[in-house]
């Protein structure tokens, strides 16, 4: 979450500086805005898997296995959701706050669906930035550049597609496709499989996966 801050301390000092030496603030400059921003949260996003990285080694020298007690997966896992939750903090804030009146949604001809909305790009927000976590940290990982570029592709693309507003059906469909489509590449870059769900819904564990429980319980098996 602090990597996330600092993300967006850059960008609100990129956006003044830039508004003061074009000599005006209108639309024009809000894409580009967005785009850094962007740019700016998945280079945070790095810097965060770089710390987290020389942290894991630290923790490995000092435990007696030689490995760390955390695993990178659940790093990513947890860096991930913490980017998704203080970024959908900051989404909604304003928001609700506008919320609280005076006034009424809609009574000047504007969209009576504009909280519920935005409480769904929110929701979808914090998924996305869970899911690109999993994801990028494994593209690190494994030194996948086509995967950290899906990553910053697709965040470009959400927040492109923001600028769709009010056009809710154009903006909100893609966004949740795009949140599907991204959480099954994330279950599976986990090492998820649809073998594994059908497992877990049915209970039922490997032979060896008994022994070992056993084993483990110092349980005879039956």
């Amino acid at each position: 979450a602090f990597f996330w801050l600092l993300s967006l301390l850059a960008a609100s000092l990129l956006w003044s500086v830039s508004v003061r030496l074009s000599g005006r603030e209108d639309a024009a400059l809000l894409p580009l805005g967005a785009a850094a921003a962007v740019l700016l949260q998945e280079l945070c996003r790095f810097a965060c898997f770089k710390m987290l990285k020389k942290a894991d080694e630290g923790l490995a020298t000092f435990s007696e296995d030689g490995r760390s007690p955390i695993s990178l997966r659940q790093m990513a896992y947890v860096s991930g959701l913490s980017f998704g939750i203080i970024s959908g903090i900051f989404s909604i804030t304003n928001i609700l706050a506008d919320s609280a009146g005076p006034g009424t949604v809609g009574i000047h001809g504007d969209s009576p669906y504009y909280f519920i909305t935005s409480a769904f790009l929110t929701m979808a927000l914090v998924l996305l930035h869970t899911f690109w976590g999993i994801i990028f940290f494994d593209a690190c990982e494994r030194r996948r550049a086509g995967g950290l570029g899906l990553v910053v592709g697709s965040h470009l693309l959400t927040s492109g597609l923001t600028f769709l507003n009010p056009w809710y059906e154009a903006s909100l469909g893609p966004i949740f496709i795009l949140t599907l489509c991204t959480g099954l590449w994330a279950f599976s870059t986990a090492g998820g499989s649809f073998r594994n769900v059908l497992k877990c819904l049915s209970c039922k564990q490997e032979p060896e996966s008994q022994a070992m429980l056993y084993s483990a319980l110092q349980v005879p098996p039956e």
